[in-house]
């Protein structure tokens, strides 16, 4: 509970500043703001398309947030947010955003990254990288069997090596993302074929089952204007259209009545779907040459890429309206639209031409009306299986350094749970800590990638203010495991259970300093008075960095470079020299003080010493003579965590147990020595 309070209030103090500086700054009010989506312009939607030319942009509310983008000939496709739509974070903690293009027919034409905040994409990997990797995502067909995991797909880009987590996070969110924009496009829906309400010619019109156009006279004698004999003046139509889909019972039944419904339903192949054209004025949708070539030139359908056209055996003429309060119309037509090529589902535009003789080259002129089956006729979507969460696909891909990690931390676990029996027997306590160090340094370390940072604690805190979610820390099964016992062990043990033991970087110190020792380099022993002081270092780092974090989440990953880690262990030195020469620099160091950045600079140790305050045990065994009479394990400590009369300090205790080795060890500790030493006699046994 104190733990708690304190956090809370230390967390509060970052955060509760006055609210102007931060929508100034942009960075202590997105604590407590969510991210709103950034619009795409008609220039970014022009790239993720691949299109030159003007493009249209409308905002699409609703279920699914997008927005709708149309060119020049019509709809062709829609664009959406990651964070609207699954709202993707990473390991962060904070929203990862990316615009998605999807094209109408279940496709991604594109991607962009807007937003994140991940500190291996910060710092670790180029932005050419990301850029590239977020770009392999288009042409990617949605119609496939969906894959929202890290598993292998040739049409699928491979995962960054270094960021698996982070770019498995990406992965996820464009392919949640744009499955969801292609259903809500119509990919997937069928016309509800069931339902029947009755409705009007009005009430039809104004729900959208059908859709008018109109041209005047003196609007198609402009447009004609060239022809020898253009349409006269007036006011009157000269096209007044209306179309619609026939297939549900709601519109079919109303509009033509049960019998003839029935027949027009019963001419449909499988797939098939039905269109309904109306027209009344001067031009007529069908014309009269389909009668000796049997082609309805006047009249197509145009859908995404795909343009229909009608013969004879694809007609069925209607003469009469069923619908109550129907206009009376010239001419009523119902044609058949082919299974494949057409999806009632997604948007369509129907043309009528008109054409004119001038002598020459005929002029002519297009009626076009859009047309949209409302969704209130289609059934809902059949959705795909449910992918299983993306952490369970990571657990899963991660067998092996999952068995290893648990065999790891079942040993420490018994090492430090009988810890007398370990520590009685010098020899197998030296070995067997190199040993183990060295499987921590070199396994952990550089090929399960299991090195926490400073940067999980603070995406932790963050989480607890922006929403905390387990899926996110379970997405890396090995970080997540080491937490998951550092954090008991703090409870048990206090810090030094992961500093001493599990951290790959402090393993390299320890190990590195114990050839320096066999080499005879010299060690420097640093005065407790300075030693002391030093530590401060630490933690002013950690608290720097938290709460730069909640300015911005940038610049705290920056100043979290501070810490080695990603250089040494993730990148294994692969790295910009400026990088490689100060975890050079820290080494040397540690050649000479042991353990040095751990002492005086790990700001992750600063983090994990302040909970463990709370730690609930005392294992280590201590002697009233310690520090008064004896003060060998002050100067046999590694990090000089003894102080000069003997308290162990637990904020900077390895539990490297070497004081306790010597506790235990008769040949060592000079009290055991004393004890052993024979008394000598006393007179009255002098005199028997």
């Amino acid at each position: 509970m104190r733990l708690r309070q304190a956090l809370i209030i230390f967390v509060m103090a970052f955060v509760s500043t006055d609210p102007g500086d931060g929508a100034r700054a942009g960075g202590l009010l997105q604590v407590r703001s969510e991210h709103v989506a950034v619009e795409p312009d008609p220039a970014l939607a022009g790239r993720l398309f691949g299109i030159e030319g003007p493009l249209g942009l409308a905002r699409e509310e609703g279920a699914v947030p997008s927005w709708s983008v149309t060119a020049p000939d019509g709809p062709i496709g829609r664009i959406a947010s990651t964070w609207e739509i699954t709202e993707s974070v990473g390991y962060s903690g904070r929203p990862i955003d990316i615009l998605v293009a999807v094209t109408r027919d279940g496709r991604i034409a594109g991607a962009q990254l807007i937003r994140q905040s991940e500190p291996v994409l910060t710092l670790g990997i180029s932005a050419s990288d990301i850029e590239n990797y977020v770009d392999g995502f288009a042409g990617v067909d949605l119609t496939r069997q969906p894959t929202i995991d890290f598993a292998d797909r040739p049409d699928l880009p491979d995962v960054i090596s270094r960021a698996t987590v982070s770019t498995g996070v990406i992965r996820d969110a464009i392919l949640r993302t744009a499955r969801t924009i292609a259903l809500a496009q119509g990919r997937g829906t069928a016309i509800d074929r069931i339902k029947f309400r009755p409705m009007s010619w009005d009430a039809l019109l104004a729900e959208g089952a059908l859709a008018r156009a109109t041209v005047s006279l003196d609007q198609a004698r402009v447009a004609l204007s060239a022809a020898k004999m253009p349409p006269p003046p007036g006011e009157t139509p000269f096209l007044d259209l209306w179309v619609g889909i026939l297939d549900p019972p709601t519109i079919g039944r109303n509009l033509l009545g049960q019998a003839l419904f029935t027949r027009a339903m019963a001419v449909l192949g499988p797939g098939e779907t039905a269109l309904f054209v109306a027209s009344r004025g001067l031009h007529s949708h069908r014309g009269t040459d389909w009668r000796r070539t049997g082609d309805f030139d006047r009249i197509a359908v145009i859908q995404d890429e795909e343009t229909i056209t009608f013969d004879s055996g694809d007609y069925l003429r209607i003469d009469r309206l069923g619908a109550a309060g129907a206009p009376d119309v010239k001419e009523m037509s119902l044609f058949r639209l082919p299974a494949g090529r057409f999806d009632p589902a997604l948007s369509f535009r129907v043309e009528v031409t008109a054409s004119r003789d001038t002598g020459g080259e005929p002029v002519s002129m297009r009626i076009p009306i859009d047309y949209s089956l409302p969704g209130q006729f289609l059934l809902p979507p059949e959705m795909a299986p449910e992918t299983e969460p993306l952490w369970v696909s990571a657990w899963q891909r991660k067998r092996f350094e999952i068995v290893g990690v648990g065999l790891m931390l079942t040993t420490l676990a018994v090492i430090l749970f009988l810890q007398e029996a370990f520590v009685r027997r010098p020899a197998l306590w030296r070995w067997g800590r190199i040993t183990f160090l060295s499987v921590t340094l070199v396994w952990l370390g550089w090929i399960a990638g299991g090195q926490l940072s400073v940067v999980q604690v603070v995406a932790f805190l963050q989480s607890l203010l922006t929403g905390f979610r387990w899926e996110t820390f379970l997405i890396d099964p090995v970080i997540f495991m080491l937490w998951g016992f550092v954090a008991l062990g703090l409870l048990f043990w206090g810090r030094g259970v992961y500093c001493g033991w599990l951290c790959p970087f402090g393993a390299l110190q320890e190990l590195t300093n114990e050839i320096a020792k066999r080499l005879r380099i010299p060690q420097i022993a640093v005065s407790f008075g300075v030693h002391e002081r030093l530590w401060a270092i630490k933690y002013t780092a950690f608290v720097a960095i938290l709460g730069l974090s909640f300015y911005s989440m940038d610049q705290a990953l920056v100043l979290a470079e501070i810490e080695p880690f990603k250089t040494a262990m993730s990148m294994r030195f692969m790295r910009a020299w400026p990088f490689v020469l100060f975890v050079v620099a820290l080494l040397v160091a540690g050649l000479f003080i042991e353990r040095f950045y751990c002492r005086y600079l790990c700001p992750l140790g600063a983090a994990l010493a302040i909970p463990a305050k709370l730690k609930l045990f005392d294992w280590l065994r201590r002697r009233p003579q310690c520090g008064r009479e004896c003060r060998l394990c002050e100067t046999k400590c590694m990090v000089d965590a003894i102080d000069p009369i003997g308290r162990i300090n637990p904020n900077e205790c390895v539990l490297c147990l070497h004081c306790q080795t010597i506790y235990h060890d008769p040949n060592t500790c000079l009290v055991l020595k004393r004890r052993a030493r024979p008394t000598a006699p006393t007179a009255r046994e002098n005199t028997l």
